[in-house]
């Protein structure tokens, strides 16, 4: 009978012992990240990826203010000195402690030639270790939005990195190294399967310093480039959420029981971009100079395109047509600067002949197919716009790894171009110094990929980058906006709405920056 009771006992007890079954979520889209290095590419899903194993000092809550995330507080002990404390008990993947050495060397990485996130840190003059567990930032100036740039600086392991290899950022397609595959991290998850353009995998850190919010054991992204089978894995069951739904299946899963739609508008500007670097386009039917260089061609450009048409029919009333390079939402937003030209073919015409182009020429529009919303379908609808003036416009769709590796730094082989951009800091000097600054060593316009250079807007881009005045500052943004415009300098398309798909067991935060942090996810 004892040996009955005892053998009894271990049954229950490994009964009792059977783990509850693990939380998995799984999700897709329509591209893939580029990498697992944050310094590859500043682009809002890598970010928003990696942000799930890597962190920064300071990060966004569910509103999108700034609060507390390795360094626990921080003060300025100069107009230009922030001081911060990196919290205490941190530790990487491998059980190591978060030290000041890491800080200053993730700083130091981020400005390498290879990074393409330089930008973000170029108002800083020096990041120094004060001890282990405080460092000093240093400005060029007063910055009075330091801390929600360093939102988007990533702090990476520097024993890991120096051990692998990985000291500088390799750039994707021209050199290799560990850190563009593997990863380690501080955050919430950790990398377990990377499968490129297919299925990423990441896992729970069980030594993560903050308190969970989530309840997933495992989540698992995969990439699904077709609308309709992406649309089907989430109707079958197959994936609990989809990341980006097409416009012409919004009304469908709408109605489907079981899922649920989650929309809003966007802070991401599209926009369309023209090379006015080189003295002869790269990709064009005109031979030996540069017609985008005269402003009366980037005017008839813009003349040409009905973007009410295709916020209408081509979105599907999910965008909002603009003429500034940000949204509402954005300091430095002016909606007396945000009416776009009315469309004009006679004087787009009339301006092409001006320019010596009676008869139009040809250009190819370099476009991604797997990242915005209706991407291709957009650049389609301009070609056929563009054609009424005698713009004969070759659309090259691409999926976006491609795309960015061609069309960005450090190789710009672009003409005419479409993307989209957020002001990972909510404030329009961050999308005129990433996206208008004449390019220059030192981190200075990379996201420039059309080569716009007027030097009355980089200086109001210094300017702006250190006025404390905040009434003197948006006067300065809308001069640097009024000049930009101006010049034709860029074509701003729309702001698109945000829509995503999920199944009704799942509850998650839809930030309008479009980050998807799995910190904030729940399987019921």
């Amino acid at each position: 009978m004892r040996k009955r009771l005892q053998a009894l006992g271990l049954l229950l007890a490994a009964a009792w012992a059977v783990p509850t079954q693990a939380a998995v979520f799984k999700w897709a889209n329509d591209g893939d990240v580029r990498a697992m290095d944050p310094n590859t590419l500043n682009e809002t899903v890598q970010n928003s990826l990696l942000a799930n194993i890597y962190e920064p000092l300071v990060r966004r809550d569910k509103k999108l203010s700034v609060e507390p995330a390795l360094a626990e507080s921080w003060s300025q002990t100069s107009p230009v000195v922030w001081r911060f404390k990196l919290r205490p008990g941190v530790k990487w993947e491998d059980g190591s402690a978060l030290s000041a050495d890491d800080v200053v060397f993730s700083f130091g990485r981020i400005r390498s030639k290879s990074s393409q996130q330089s930008d973000v840190v170029a108002s800083i003059k020096e990041v120094r270790r004060v001890d282990d567990g405080t460092v000093d930032i240093e400005t060029l100036g007063p910055d009075p939005i330091l801390l929600s740039e360093l939102t988007s600086v990533m702090i990476m392991n520097k024993a890991w990195l120096i051990k692998n290899n990985s000291a500088e950022p390799a750039i994707v397609g021209t050199n290799e190294n560990p850190a563009l595959r593997l990863a380690m991290g501080t955050g919430p998850f950790r990398l377990t399967l990377r499968e490129p353009d297919r299925r990423t995998v990441m896992e729970k850190n069980p030594g993560w310093w903050d308190k969970p919010e989530h309840n997933i054991d495992r989540f698992e992204f995969t990439v699904i480039n077709s609308a309709p089978t992406r649309v089907a894995a989430l109707l079958s069951g197959e994936m609990d959420m989809i990341y980006s739904v097409p416009t012409q299946d919004i009304d469908r899963i709408s109605k489907t029981p079981g899922l649920k739609l989650i929309q809003g508008p966007e802070l991401r500007t599209i926009y369309l971009g023209l090379d006015q670097f080189n003295n002869e386009l790269l990709k064009s039917t005109v031979k030996g100079k540069n017609p985008l260089k005269d402003r009366r061609v980037r005017e008839a450009f813009a003349l040409a395109i009905d973007e009410n048409a295709i916020a209408r029919v081509v979105m599907r009333g999910q965008a909002k047509p603009t003429w500034e390079l940000w949204g509402q939402g954005i300091t430095g937003f002016n909606a007396a600067l945000n009416e776009r030209p009315k469309t004009d073919i006679a004087r787009a015409k009339a301006l092409l002949a001006e320019a010596g182009y009676p008869d139009g020429f040809g250009i190819t529009l370099d476009c991604p197919n797997d990242r915005y919303v209706n991407d291709e379908a957009i650049c389609t609808a301009i070609s056929g716009m563009m054609a009424k003036v005698g713009i004969k416009v070759e659309v090259y769709a691409r999926t976006k790894v491609k795309f960015f590796a061609e069309v960005g730094y450090p190789r710009y082989e672009t003409s005419f171009y479409m993307l989209g951009w957020t002001p990972a800091t909510y404030d329009a000097h961050n999308a005129l110094k990433q996206l208008m600054e004449t390019r220059a060593p030192g981190g200075h316009g990379l996201g420039n990929d059309g080569g716009y250079s007027n030097a009355h807007v980089d200086d109001l881009i210094a300017k702006i980058g250190v006025e404390l005045d905040n009434t003197k500052r948006l006067a300065m943004i809308d001069d640097a906006m009024k000049t930009i415009q101006t010049d034709f300098g860029t074509i701003p398309l729309h702001q698109q709405t945000i829509v995503w798909a999920a199944k009704n067991n799942i509850e998650l935060t839809q930030p309008a920056d479009n980050y998807f942090p799995m910190r904030w996810v729940t399987v019921k």
